[in-house]
């Protein structure tokens, strides 16, 4: 349904920021903004008492998310970020942890 990436700001006295991504392979703009929409609102509902403070989430989303009911699209949100929590944040741009 989607994928989420976190990073830690390492500033724990600000808020969560999440931001939405959905592609152009997921639809039309009018499939794509449902789908941000329904995203946002599960993140609004239920998923924000899962987010850390000073942490930055990128949910990337797939076509999957709109047909899915909201209360699983919201478990599976819940569930993600709170999987991606334990591990620890990567570099940006260090995919595979090689160096150039």
């Amino acid at each position: 349904m989607f994928i989420v990436e976190v990073l830690d700001r390492k500033s724990p006295e600000d808020a969560p920021r999440v931001g939405f991504t959905v592609t152009k392979k997921q639809g039309n703009s009018v499939e794509r903004n449902r789908i941000r929409r329904r995203l946002k609102e599960a993140v609004r509902l239920k998923a924000q008492f899962a987010m850390q403070p000073g942490h930055d989430y990128v949910i990337v989303a797939h076509r999957e998310a709109m047909s899915a009911s909201f209360d699983d699209l919201s478990k599976t949100l819940i569930a993600r970020i709170s999987s991606r929590q334990d591990k620890k944040s990567r570099p940006p741009g260090k995919s595979d942890g090689k160096q150039p």
